[in-house]
């Protein structure tokens, strides 16, 4: 059966972005950037809140020409081959290629789309995904804790919520980035 992974660039104090909206502080460097591509290149399916696809669907108009530093060009290029579903009950229509819109989330046919596919899926988006934590359907995590504290904003993970991790992997950058990657235990 396929891994649902959340993938977030968070702040030292957990938030995916500010109290105005603002995550421009997290802009990975190419290090990280290179990074996270290897890890988004094993996704066969990524799993959207409107807002995060709304923010993502950049790259699908993006010009990845040979102006742009390789680590753009990849990325581009590993956005646009993903089947990407979007959950959303106010957008009318999907602007990307290899898109559809689910209008509710359900546990239920995520739990299928894992067991159906050949790779592992991918969720973005905080509130989205503290709805597949909350239900038990992500399997592992990678974080990508940036050297800032913002002080508030949306949070990277489910409020009032205890969960248990396995710390797998950590791995630091030269920016002061450090990538932990974790297992979800039940």
């Amino acid at each position: 059966m396929a891994k649902l992974v959340y993938s977030a660039i968070t702040s030292l104090d957990g938030f995916i972005e500010d109290e105005r909206g603002n995550f421009d502080w997290g802009m990975p460097d190419s290090e990280v950037f290179t990074f996270i591509n290897d890890i988004e290149r094993s996704f066969g399916t990524v799993l959207y809140g409107r807002r995060m696809y709304e923010t993502m669907v950049y790259w699908e108009t993006f010009d990845a020409s040979g102006d742009q530093p390789p680590f753009i060009r990849d990325f581009t290029m590993v956005w646009r081959a993903a089947t990407k579903v979007v959950y959303s009950t106010s957008l009318e229509a999907v602007s990307s290629a290899r898109t559809r819109i689910e209008r509710t989330f359900d546990v239920e046919a995520v739990r299928r789309m894992k067991q159906a596919s050949e790779h592992d899926l991918s969720i973005g988006g905080a509130n989205l995904a503290s709805q597949a934590i909350k239900a038990g359907l992500v399997d592992e995590m990678h974080l990508f804790v940036t050297p800032v504290t913002v002080g508030g904003g949306k949070p990277a993970h489910p409020e009032h919520m205890l969960s248990n991790l396995e710390l797998l992997c950590v791995d630091r950058f030269a920016s002061g980035v450090v990538h932990l990657h974790y297992r979800a235990n039940d």
